[in-house]
């Protein structure tokens, strides 16, 4: 998704001295989990700074930078949703998405498009509408889903487009994929607002797989 808003870590915002954290209130039990808290026996996807739990006709997408070769996204795509996550590191105290969510806005206002603050699963998301540039008909534009959950010193972007994003019955599955992945932050010291490092997964051999989407 390149026409996706990042997140940009020297933004010139005023930032709140303690902002509340935003999660689910069952974050803990039922996801996204931190790394202590999931069960070390099942069996993850290993992509360095998440862990995927494998489900039938889920496939595995990595967004490439294409000047520095780096992971900087793990697409996937599931029940005809889309869902793009990204870690990030964040303070231990506070939370990262109540600042973010309104930059997200702000650069897609920018962009011509517009977006609508609604309550979700995970707690506030935004809904959004965004002109769709490269390849597309002019004003033609995506609907998107922004979503975000702050965990013990990390934050979890997810968005979703497709089905996900518009119909109820799909959106509940690919919610339910947003609950399942598992957040290693690892104990590298780390600003708040940088990626956390993901990397290609390795097959049986320690070989990183092909380019290109993955069944998981």
């Amino acid at each position: 998704m390149s026409d996706t808003p990042e997140i940009d870590g020297t933004a010139e915002t005023e930032v709140p001295q303690d902002p509340e954290k935003s999660a689910p209130a069952d974050r803990a039990d039922a996801g996204p989990l931190d790394e202590d808290e999931a069960n070390a026996v099942r069996p993850y996807v290993d992509l360095g700074g998440v862990k995927i739990l494998p489900r039938p006709e889920l496939q595995l997408r990595l967004e490439v930078e294409e000047g520095t070769k780096r992971v900087v996204a793990v697409g996937l795509d599931y029940a005809g949703s889309t869902l793009q996550v990204q870690p990030f590191a964040a303070p231990r105290s506070s939370g990262l998405w109540h600042e973010i969510r309104g930059q997200i806005a702000e650069q897609i206002k920018k962009q011509g498009g517009k977006t609508t603050e609604q309550p979700g699963p995970f707690g506030p998301e935004l809904l959004a509408e965004i002109p769709v540039v490269a390849g597309a008909q002019p004003g033609g534009s995506r609907i998107a889903r922004f979503i975000g959950v702050d965990g013990p010193r990390w934050f979890l972007r997810g968005v979703i487009a497709g089905e996900g994003a518009v119909n109820k019955e799909a959106a509940e599955k690919i919610e339910d994929l947003f609950r399942s992945i598992v957040v290693v932050r690892g104990n590298t010291p780390m600003p708040p607002r940088d990626l956390i490092p993901l990397r290609m997964p390795t097959s049986s051999s320690g070989q990183p797989p092909a380019a290109g989407p993955v069944q998981v």
